[in-house]
């Protein structure tokens, strides 16, 4: 049973394709690794799926009554603003309390567990400018706990930070397939999803390999996939679907 579905999908920018003619489904309970060269529409894709990124052509289809989570590259996360580790978790709640919900004690009980299961206990109050890179990508996995969702978004969530960080948060990861959730990470350690996805996208701006990670990661289709990649022109004329 598919969770998410991609129908002749084109993403792009003032008209240019990043993404296109993407077609297939995402498994429910699946764990995919979504994989390529720089350049090659893997955050593109996320964004699209989240809806921060309209479709050019074609459509994504989400099913029904799935719990959507999203966890953007650090890059994008403005750590100057003026929030402790405590509130930066309790916003995963607020798709349960609303923005200006109550935080009730089995609420605050939640918080407490999810900031004790990334290893944070002790740093509710600290400032998350204060954080290392590591700690923070703690707290953020703390708040994806905290949403309970069902389908699970990951932009290089590992990256730049320490391996010890790197294995607890890997282990999460772990365990949200084992609890049957829906996992899609853009990584790019190659050895890490050889190791842990069962599934991969291989992508170069359309899908050079979907399926089955070892049959996807080949060195025949990471040629082609970097190949493709290089040969893209950025300057191109608009996608005709």
């Amino acid at each position: 049973m598919s969770v998410i579905r991609f129908t002749d999908l084109t993403l792009g920018y003032d008209r240019h394709p990043a993404v296109h003619h993407l077609s297939g489904e995402i498994a429910e309970g699946s764990l995919t690794a979504v994989f390529g060269p720089n350049g090659a529409g893997k955050s593109t894709l996320l964004k699209g799926i989240v809806g921060t990124l309209r479709p050019l052509g074609g459509r994504i289809a989400l099913g029904s009554g799935h719990r959507l989570a999203y966890l953007p590259q650090s890059a994008e996360l403005d750590r100057s603003f003026p929030i402790h580790v405590y509130d930066l978790v309790a916003m995963g709640l607020w798709n349960r309390a609303g923005l200006f919900g109550g935080i009730g004690r089995a609420a605050r009980a939640g918080i407490e567990e999810a900031i004790a299961a990334v290893g944070l206990t002790g740093f509710e109050s600290r400032a998350i400018g204060t954080l290392s890179g590591g700690q923070m990508q703690r707290a953020l996995f703390a708040r994806l706990l905290l949403q309970d969702a069902d389908v699970i978004l990951l932009d290089e969530p590992f990256t730049a930070i320490d391996a010890r960080t790197t294995a607890d948060l890997l282990a999460l990861v772990q365990r949200w397939h084992g609890e049957k959730r829906t996992v899609v990470a853009v990584l790019h350690d190659i050895e890490m999803v050889r190791r842990v996805f069962p599934q991969t996208l291989l992508l170069a701006r359309e899908v050079v390999a979907w399926g089955e990670t070892g049959e996807t990661l080949t060195p025949g289709n990471l040629l082609a996939a970097r190949r493709m990649v290089e040969a893209f022109d950025d300057h191109a004329a608009p996608c005709a679907a």
